[in-house]
């Protein structure tokens, strides 16, 4: 087994440190941003045939807080329509805001490092109502899908994850990322940003398919080059990440045999740089053989976790916040100013708890398990006393690991920046990496920060379902350990996302995009 490269799980031990984050490596950085190469936001297939997703389509009621914990599927029908509703509130462009001078700012369904939307969805499905089968890219700006492959491939793709149940979906997103869309600003730190931006996404997606009945999973273990063949990708460029299957449709057909295409895309910019360590860990992270796979799918679900005794306990959860999800995510945006007043221990207790309640996807067994670690600086909470925690989310408390005001200390850890010192709570997402590498190979660095992203990502629906902000921050990743030392000794960080109360009023005007409910 340790013959493939996933299993010399040392890369990614490389990888992460030669990316960390410190105060001199950021200085010495030297890195600019060239404004002449900035990518375009959207990937444009220019010659493939087009079909135009409804506008008016339903819109997922659930409550938001309902929505984003839910770890249930039920068997709704996958639609045209339900499939656009999905599509919208997991990937869509959701508003526009234009700036004095002409500028203009586009607005996701999800939140993006540095809105940039390296994240590309693509539709592997069946025959639908209104949708013949095949494989589509999902175009965002124009809300239409463009056919790259006609025909049911949906076995091919069960294939390629060893997964029946992929055959038998009416149809399954397939997640990727285009490198250059975040290289350019993040250079090779940009692999870490793949996930924790898919997994964000993913958090809408699963809170969609939740609030409408649509019975959603994710499979992160699959043969890459393979799928990477089926959507026609440049991996050199752009790489499969996560499947979603979706709904079910009965028994599989034999899908088409996968002859090789060259779609053409208009380039995202005048030029690219290449960043070899980011395509370097992705390979070492690549499952290539059908045996490898199967290995990895059949690792333990690890040692279960020892709930220290003493905790601090929180306050009962709200069970519903009073807004739909579809209006949450419709009106959400990255705090990018925090007012640094108070939020209740109720409320950051809500988002915490609906944020942790289990992921259904194919490393975890179930609810109750977790890769990850939530480390708290707690600044401006009502009946918490400032300082740093340990959340745990098996018994709903807080370990207290140090107490004090820290405001200072949670700007500086988040990479020097304001909204750390002025949300209500810092959240650090950190794991022991050893035996996680240990379980998955170098697949475990991918699933370690994906969680950290879905778990960030539905701390946003929380709190935007709750009527305060969010923001996800990078950080100095020694430091953040250092902090919250001796109890995170060993472990790494792998995320922060903040909360609080967002600050009004910045300048340019938005243009909510005129999607009809039905």
């Amino acid at each position: 087994m340790n013959s493939f490269p996933n299993r010399a799980s040392e890369a990614a031990r490389e990888y992460h440190d030669r990316t960390a984050h410190s105060g001199a490596s950021v200085r010495q950085s030297g890195h600019y941003l060239d404004w002449d190469t900035k990518p375009f936001l959207y990937k444009v297939y220019p010659d493939l045939p087009v079909t135009p997703l409804p506008r008016e389509f339903p819109q997922p009621a659930r409550d938001t807080l309902e929505a984003a914990g839910a770890f249930e599927g039920a068997g709704g029908a996958l639609t045209l329509e339900t499939l656009a509703s999905l599509l919208f509130f997991t990937a869509g462009l959701t508003r526009k805001k234009t700036y004095p001078g002409g500028g203009e700012m586009h607005f996701r369904a999800a939140p993006s490092t540095g809105a940039l939307y390296q994240t590309e969805v693509y539709v592997v499905a069946g025959d639908l109502p209104g949708l013949p089968g095949g494989v589509y890219h999902f175009s965002p700006g124009d809300f239409c899908l463009r056919r790259l492959r006609a025909g049911d491939f949906r076995s091919e793709l069960g294939i390629a994850a060893l997964d029946e149940g992929i055959s038998t979906s009416a149809a399954t997103l397939v997640f990727t990322a285009i490198y250059w869309r975040n290289t350019w600003k993040y250079q090779a730190r940009a692999y870490r940003h793949l996930f924790w931006d898919s997994g964000t996404m993913l958090a809408n997606h699963l809170a969609t398919g939740a609030a409408m009945g649509i019975p959603a999973r994710l499979v992160t273990f699959f043969l890459d080059a393979r799928v990477n063949r089926l959507l026609a990708l440049d991996a050199d460029k752009e790489v499969s990440l996560e499947l979603a299957p979706l709904g079910s449709a009965g028994a599989p057909t034999l899908s088409p045999s996968v002859e090789p295409i060259s779609p053409r895309s208009l380039p995202l910019s005048s030029a690219e740089v290449d960043y070899p360590l980011v395509r370097q860990m992705h390979a070492a992270s690549s499952l290539l053989e059908a045996d490898e796979l199967t290995a990895v799918r059949a690792s333990g679900p690890g040692a279960p976790r020892n709930v220290p005794p003493g905790l601090l306990s929180l306050p009962e959860p709200l069970p519903v916040a009073g807004r739909p999800l579809g209006e949450a995510i419709s009106r959400r945006g990255s705090t990018r100013q925090f007012s640094g007043e108070r939020i209740s221990a109720r409320a950051m207790a809500t988002a915490l708890f609906h944020a942790t309640r289990g992921i259904p996807a194919d490393f975890l067994p179930g609810p109750g398990h977790r890769l990850v670690d939530l480390y708290l600086i707690v600044n401006a909470v009502d009946g918490i006393a400032p300082g740093a925690y340990c959340y745990w989310p098996e018994a709903h408390g807080l370990e207290q690991l140090q107490s004090g005001d820290y405001r200072g200390q949670a700007g500086f850890l988040c990479l020097d920046q304001a909204l750390g010192s002025e949300a209500s709570v810092a959240i650090f997402f950190l794991a022991d990496l050893g035996p996680i590498l240990e379980r998955f190979g170098n697949r475990g660095y991918r699933l370690a920060n994906l969680e950290a992203g879905i778990i960030g990502g539905r701390c946003y629906l929380g709190a935007y379902g709750q009527g305060f902000g969010a923001s996800g921050l990078t950080f100095y990743d020694g430091d953040v350990v250092r902090f919250f030392s001796p109890h995170a000794q060993g472990k790494d960080a792998l995320f922060v996302t903040v909360l609080g109360r967002s600050v009004r009023g910045a300048p340019g005007i938005e243009v909510p995009l005129q999607i009809a409910k039905k």
